[in-house]
Order: structure tokens, then C-alpha cells, then sequence
């Protein structure tokens, strides 16, 4: 992960729209090249638009949780640039209840194409305290709901300092600036560092279970430094960053974490693995999962491989 932007990087003034289609032409699939390119065009829009969409709206999403007008903003803006491109079936949101299909397969063969899991506005919260946000993008060759083996691709976006963007595909991970003139290649080929520094815990402490109060005790002991910011895309974005482990863990009282699996964790676990680190539920591969709803819950550990495989061998002996 590119950790500085010179000042020209910054300006975006070497950056078009022509050249924002040719960065992605590594990417095998044309559909998820044009989703990638879709993204780049899309995002700016939504950035510009936070700082006037910070109230909450009088409806809650299918989990439970209060929706900004920034989240409402995104959505609409992502499900109408996303259904527009040619390969996209189905566009599934965090705010809907239900996916939405494009034109092209209503009343038809729902399975043809790929169908898109979509976290607008992930860290919606931190609007208030005007931290970072990121939008995540999930692509399956099969209708949700669906297990991580038909997760072809995955991207997500980090509004921060700059806006970059992070595409995974083909066992490669590759980082991008975005600007309103299209996007750059920061780093062509993303690798988690080796060497751990960094780790982040969702959830509180007192609400952990044992064995990831085990866990968290004994990277604490090795001084990583810790790392939380209320948004998964900036967490970790973190840890591609300075190597480490972010997890939304088991609760005692909610053993299935917080994190949605097919629109955070899934996206996540790929892009993470796609660097050279490494993702688990806990108690298997995130892709082993078999969800049956479509705003299913899943735990998730996920960063560099040797502190993965500490999670797994500790969760083991429980």
C-alpha cells in the first residue's frame, strides 16, 4: 500500500477518464473492469456529498441500524450507475431488504451475470466526527445469497485524506487515487508486510468472549500498536498497510459478530488474501460459509497470515 502521495498525485492533474479504463485492464473479466471504472466515476459524486447529508432519515436498514442521508445518497447513486453496466444482474444493498435486478434479467434468468453486494457507506457514523468512510463492492457469478467460493471479485473505497481505491481479482490486490478525473495507480501489486505492527478488536471488551480476550491478550503482549476507527474499510486499510489483524469477533451475546458476510466480510477476507495475509471466521475459511440470508452475519479475522494462524490455533484450543 502506498503510504505518501507527492503533490502531483494529490492534484490528479496527469489523470482522465481514458487513462482511469486502461488502469484496470489487468483485471481477466471486462464486466468487472467496467464495474471498477463505474466506481471511479460514481465515487467522487458521493465524496462531494457527505458534508450536507450528515442527519439521520426516519427509516432503519434490514439490520436494525438508523440510516443517514449520505447512506441514502450513495445507494441510490451506486444502484444506478452498477445496474447500468453491461454483465451486472442484481445489485444487493445493506440498505435493502432485497436485491434489486436489472432490466435485462426481470422475469428472466436471474443467474446470468454477476450479482453486486454493496456496503454504500460503510462507517456511516463517523460523518459526526468527520473520520474515514469507504464504500465495499462484492462480485458473485451467482444470486445472493452465496457462499465466499462464488466471490469473483472485490473493491473498496477509502474516503480519507484522498479517496483511493482498492481492487482485488485473480489473486491480485492493486491500489488506486481517485479523483474527479479518474484514477491512478498508487501500488500495482498490494502485500500485506510480513512483520505485524498493527491490530484493532471490534466490539467491547467486557461483551468478548474468552477465547478472543485470549487472543487479543497476546498480541497486546507482543506491543502492537492498537488500531480502531469505527470503519472496516479504514481499519483495514490499515493493516494492508503496516501489516497486523483487524477483527469484528464472536460476542457472548451475539456469537455471529456484527459484520454483514456477504457485503463486508466475504469482500474483505478477498481482498486481504489477495495481498498475501490471510482471513478466517474464527472456526473455518470465510469462504466455507453457507449463508441463507441475504443480510446474514458472520465474525471475521483477517491480516497478516502468522497473526491469522494465532487466532485459529488459539480459537482451536477452546
Amino acid at each position: 500500500m502506498s503510504e505518501q502521495l507527492s503533490d502531483s498525485d494529490a492534484s490528479g492533474s496527469d489523470v482522465n477518464d481514458a487513462d482511469s479504463a486502461e488502469e484496470f485492464d489487468w483485471v481477466d473479466d471486462p464486466a468487472v473492469e467496467a464495474i471498477c471504472a463505474t466506481l471511479v466515476e460514481t465515487v467522487p459524486e458521493i465524496r462531494t456529498a457527505l458534508a450536507q447529508r450528515r442527519a439521520y432519515v426516519d427509516r432503519e436498514n434490514p439490520s436494525g441500524e438508523r440510516i443517514r442521508a449520505a447512506d441514502e445518497f450513495a445507494d441510490d447513486r451506486l444502484e444506478t450507475a452498477l445496474l447500468a453496466v453491461d454483465g451486472v444482474a442484481s445489485y444487493a444493498s445493506e440498505e435493502r431488504a432485497e436485491p434489486v435486478f436489472g432490466e435485462e434479467v426481470d422475469g428472466g434468468d436471474a443467474g446470468r451475470g454477476y450479482h453486486l453486494a454493496v456496503d454504500p457507506l460503510d462507517g456511516s457514523s463517523n460523518l459526526r466526527s468527520n473520520s474515514p468512510m469507504g464504500t465495499i463492492v462484492g462480485v458473485y457469478d451467482r444470486p445472493l445469497p452465496a457462499s465466499g467460493e462464488h466471490l469473483v471479485a472485490a473493491t473498496y473505497v477509502l474516503y480519507g485524506p484522498n479517496t483511493t481505491m482498492v481492487v482485488a481479482e485473480s489473486e491480485r490486490t492493486a491500489e488506486y487515487l481517485v479523483t474527479e478525473t479518474g484514477a491512478e495507480v498508487l501500488d500495482s501489486e498490494v502485500e500485506i508486510p510480513m512483520d505485524p505492527t498493527v491490530y484493532g478488536m471490534g466490539g467491547r471488551r467486557p461483551d468478548w468472549t474468552e477465547r478472543v480476550t485470549e487472543a487479543t491478550e497476546a498480541m497486546e503482549a507482543d506491543r502492537l500498536k492498537l488500531r480502531y476507527g469505527g470503519a472496516f474499510v479504514a481499519d483495514v486499510s490499515q493493516v494492508l498497510t503496516h501489516g497486523g489483524l483487524f477483527a469484528y469477533p464472536e460476542l457472548r451475546d451475539a456469537p455471529e459478530g456484527k459484520l454483514r458476510y456477504h457485503f463486508e466480510c466475504a469482500p474483505m477476507g478477498l481482498i486481504t488474501e489477495s495481498a498475501g495475509g490471510a482471513a478466517t471466521t474464527g472456526d473455518g475459511d470465510w469462504r466455507d460459509v453457507e449463508p441463507t440470508e441475504l443480510h446474514e452475519r458472520s465474525p471475521i479475522y483477517l491480516g497478516t497470515e502468522s497473526l491469522v494462524d494465532e487466532i485459529e490455533t488459539t480459537f482451536e484450543n477452546w
